[in-house]
C-alpha cells in the first residue's frame, strides 16, 4: 500500500493506494462511529457492494445502504434531497459516517450531503473510477450540479479518508479509462513536466492498466493534488490552477447536457482549448500545443469541441466560478509544467476557439 497524506485547516487525512483496498475500508472507520451508511449506485452496488458490506461488517456497527441512479444527470437537488430523506428516515445522528463508493457523482453527491447533514457529519471516500482516484475524491470540494452551470451548489468539506483500490480500473469502460486519464495529464502541464514526459513515454501501459504504472499514475497525481490543496484549501489563490481546460469544459458538459460526454472528455478537449488560448496570449510554444493535442487524441479523449457560437461559448463560461465581474479567468500554461490564471482579450478568446471548435 501506499499513502499520500493530505493536510489541510479542513482536517488531515490519509489517501490509501492498493490493490483490493475494498476488502480493509472498515480500517477507516473511526471507533465513535455510531452507524454506517453505504451509499453507491446501481452500476456499482453488484460490483462491488457484497466486499464492502463484508468488510464494513467487523466493526459490528449498523448499517444502513442507499442505491441511487447512475450517471451525470442524476447529480442534482432531486438526488441529494433523496440522500437526506433517507438519513432522516433511518434517524442517522452526528456520529454517523458516509461511506461514498462510487465515481465523481456519488463521491460529489456524499460529500455535499455529509457536508450539510445536521451541519456536518464525517464521510470516507472510496472512489471506483480512475478519474475520481486522481481528482475528485481528493481535496474536499463537494456539489451538485444545477441546469444552469456544473457544481454550482456545494461546499469545501473533507473526507476523514480515502480509499483506492487500483483492482476495481479493470471493470471500467474504456471512455472511462480514456476520461481519468486526462486528470492525469492534467497534473503534468500545471505542475510537473518530468511526470507530463513520462505519461507520454507510458501511455500504452496507461491504457493498458498495467499495475505498476497505473499505481504510479494515481500516486504521483495524489501528491500533486495534496500539495496544492495544503496550500491553498479553499480556492483563494492557488488551487485554482486545478481547473486547467475546465472552463471550457464545463461549457461543453453544460450545452450538451450532463453525461453525453464524460467529464474527463471534457476536460480533455478543454485542456487543447485552453493550450491553444495560451499559445496566443502567453507564447505558449507550438511544439508544446502539439504534444498536449497528442497526448489527449493519443488516451482517447476528444480535440475538437462542439461548435456552440462565439457569443454562446462566451455566455457558457461566464457562469464559471472562476469568474468575476463577468470576466472570464482562465488556466494557462506559459510552458509544460507551469501555470498561471488570467483574463483573456476578447479577440484571443475568438482566435482559440476558431481553432478548437468543430468548423
Amino acid at each position: 500500500m501506499s499513502i499520500v497524506n493530505v493536510n489541510v485547516a479542513g482536517g488531515s487525512y490519509a489517501i490509501h493506494i492498493a490493490p483490493n483496498v475494498l476488502k480493509q475500508v472498515a480500517t477507516s472507520i473511526p471507533e465513535d462511529a455510531s452507524s454506517i451508511v453505504l451509499i453507491s449506485n446501481k452500476t456499482i452496488m453488484p460490483l462491488y457492494g457484497d466486499v464492502v458490506k463484508q468488510s464494513l461488517s467487523v466493526t459490528a456497527k449498523p448499517l444502513h445502504i442507499l442505491e441511487l441512479p447512475d450517471g451525470e444527470a442524476f447529480k442534482t437537488l432531486e438526488t441529494l434531497n433523496t440522500i437526506y430523506t433517507f438519513l432522516l428516515s433511518q434517524r442517522v445522528d452526528r456520529k454517523a459516517v458516509i461511506v461514498a463508493l462510487g465515481g465523481g457523482v456519488i463521491g460529489d453527491m456524499c460529500g455535499y450531503a455529509a457536508a450539510s447533514y445536521m451541519r456536518g457529519i464525517r464521510f470516507i471516500q472510496v472512489p471506483t473510477t480512475l478519474l475520481a482516484q486522481v481528482d475528485s475524491s481528493v481535496g474536499g470540494k463537494t456539489a451538485v450540479n444545477h441546469p444552469l452551470g456544473k457544481n454550482m451548489i456545494g461546499a469545501f468539506y473533507q473526507p476523514i479518508a480515502v480509499d483506492i483500490d487500483v483492482t476495481v480500473l479493470k471493470t471500467l469502460p474504456a471512455r472511462e479509462i480514456s476520461a481519468g486519464l486526462a486528470e492525469v495529464i492534467k497534473y503534468g502541464l500545471i505542475l510537473d513536466a518530468e511526470f507530463f514526459a513520462w505519461c507520454e513515454e507510458n501511455v500504452a501501459k496507461l491504457l493498458a492498466l498495467d499495475a505498476e504504472t497505473i499505481s504510479y499514475a494515481i500516486h504521483r497525481s495524489c501528491e500533486l493534488k495534496a500539495y496544492v490543496v495544503g496550500e491553498d484549501e479553499k480556492e483563494t489563490g492557488m488551487r485554482a490552477i486545478l481547473n486547467l481546460g475546465h472552463t471550457f469544459g464545463h461549457a461543453i458538459e453544460t450545452a450538451l447536457g450532463y453525461g453525453k460526454w464524460l467529464h474527463g472528455e471534457a476536460v480533455g478537449c478543454g485542456m487543447v482549448q485552453a493550450a491553444e488560448l495560451s499559445a496566443q496570449v502567453l507564447g505558449l510554444p507550438r511544439s508544446e500545443v502539439d504534444r498536449i493535442r497528442s497526448l489527449v487524441e493519443a488516451i482517447g479523449c476528444p480535440t475538437v469541441a462542439p461548435n456552440f457560437g462565439t457569443d454562446k461559448w462566451i455566455e457558457l463560461m461566464q457562469i464559471d466560478k472562476k469568474a468575476e465581474g463577468g470576466k472570464i479567468k482562465f488556466v494557462l500554461l506559459p510552458k509544460i509544467g507551469e501555470a498561471v490564471v488570467r483574463t483573456v482579450p476578447s479577440e484571443d478568446l475568438g482566435i482559440a476557439l476558431s481553432r478548437t471548435v468543430k468548423a
